[in-house]
């Protein structure tokens, strides 16, 4: 993962958000509906709702907001209902994009997806196209400067707790788990007293496409800003090498 800070990113993206918390917080509410509905109101007892939480307060989410958004959830049996749809296609140059959404209005979902694709010179394509270029895989960051431990006494930890892998960047740590095993690492972490920057489930690239024609990076990068403007969209994967 050298050269793919992770951290740098989340950095970045937080950055971005600061300047658009309507956006991340509607994304965020939708966000614990379902996992409210998915698994009950108790954080203790429902570890999607829990790491939600931890995302909505990483974005400087108020916790009476947080908390109204969960007394909505587990009261309203008639609200909205929200499902995930992913969408696979390229960008520029063959590069691999899956875009996760969540949404009450699929057609409404699929035509924005599709116009973001189609402005950036991109195409949607089918169900598989691309997620094979990518591994699932739980994910946790950890802040170097917010972490007391040397990195091979933070890496027995994770191993220990079932962690796949462990990376040394420039300005973090990254823990890599199977999906499965994401929840223990983390509460092995949190027993440690360590702070987490990040912890999700997540497609990473097994390579990474760079490319240098000014034209092509302008696309990829109008797609992605589109499909980031999008209320809907959740996430996107992808495996360009900014």
């Amino acid at each position: 993962m050298s050269g793919h800070s992770k951290f740098a990113n989340i950095k970045h993206k937080k950055e971005k958000n600061d300047a658009a918390k309507g956006k991340i917080f509607t994304i965020l509410g939708r966000e614990i509906a379902v996992a409210v509905k998915e698994g009950g109101p108790d954080p203790a007892n429902n570890f999607k709702l829990a790491q939600v939480i931890a995302k909505a307060k990483a974005n400087n989410m108020p916790n009476d907001t947080i908390e109204r958004g969960i007394k909505k959830a587990a009261g309203d049996s008639g609200s909205v209902n929200y499902e995930y749809v992913t969408y696979e296609g390229y960008g520029p140059n063959g590069i691999a994009i899956i875009v996760d959404a969540l949404t009450d209005n699929k057609n409404r979902t699929a035509a924005n997806v599709r116009s973001a694709f189609t402005k950036g010179q991109g195409s949607i394509g089918t169900p598989g196209c691309v997620s094979f270029m990518f591994d699932k895989k739980g994910q946790i960051i950890i802040d170097k400067e917010e972490c007391d431990l040397e990195a091979d006494d933070l890496m027995m930890i994770a191993l220990d707790a079932g962690a796949e892998d462990f990376s040394e960047e420039e300005d973090s740590f990254e823990i890599v788990t199977d999906p499965d095993s994401l929840q223990d690492v983390e509460k092995a972490l949190e027993e440690n007293k360590i702070t987490v920057v990040s912890s999700e489930v997540t497609m990473i690239p097994q390579n990474y496409v760079e490319m240098t024609d000014e034209t092509g990076i302008k696309n990829i990068q109008r797609i992605l800003d589109l499909l980031d403007e999008d209320d809907d969209v959740q996430a996107v994967y992808h495996n360009w090498d900014e």
